[in-house]
């Protein structure tokens, strides 16, 4: 019966550990590097042909996986404190989707007058006076008609009098509705 390669490996310890801090400087990342190596070492003993230098083969394995550490290091960008990952956040996309949901709901529920003038004096941007041309109605009827359908759209998004519809956009959109000269219901 033949010894299974493996019962040897901790005979290396000791050796691999002492090659490990020398190549790291470092315990705890020289005891990461001896354990990587073990690890790929038991599980590719079939590579490891009998007869020959267990302990060159390891120190081959360990000196392998710290310059493979090394250059994977070497592309990584140090970040403790968490401020390039901020920079990766992004608002997921349901919120922005599901709001849309309800606000479409919400318009679709308005009558087609209230709806017309929210599109021709809000989303559009045309003055009052234009709404009122364009509907053949009196400016003071487009502006009660305005009113009345930002209340409504409120009370169907179940928004307080005065609450601001877009509190949870972002700068971008908030930049974008303040250059189309759009407000807050």
């Amino acid at each position: 019966m033949t010894a299974d390669a493996r019962d040897a490996l901790p005979d290396h310890l000791p050796a691999l550990r002492a090659f490990a801090i020398s190549l790291c400087g470092d315990v705890a990342t020289a005891d990461d590097l001896v354990q990587d190596t073990i690890i790929k070492a038991w599980t590719n003993i079939d590579k490891f042909q009998a007869g020959t230098n267990m302990r060159a083969w390891l120190f081959t394995i360990l000196r392998n996986t710290f310059f493979s550490m090394k250059r994977k290091r070497k592309r990584e960008v140090a970040d403790p404190d968490g401020v390039h990952a901020a920079k990766l956040y992004e608002r997921p996309a349901h919120d922005g989707r599901l709001a849309f949901s309800d606000f479409h709901r919400a318009f679709c529920a308005l009558s087609p007058e209230h709806r017309e003038v929210l599109i021709l004096a809000g989303a559009s941007g045309f003055s009052y006076e234009d709404v009122a041309q364009m509907t053949g109605v009196a400016v003071g009827t487009v502006k009660s008609r305005v009113n009345r359908a930002r209340a409504r759209l409120c009370e169907l998004l179940d928004l307080r009098p005065g609450e601001d519809p877009i509190s949870g956009a972002d700068a971008d959109t908030r930049a974008v509705l303040a250059a189309s000269g759009t407000q807050a219901a």
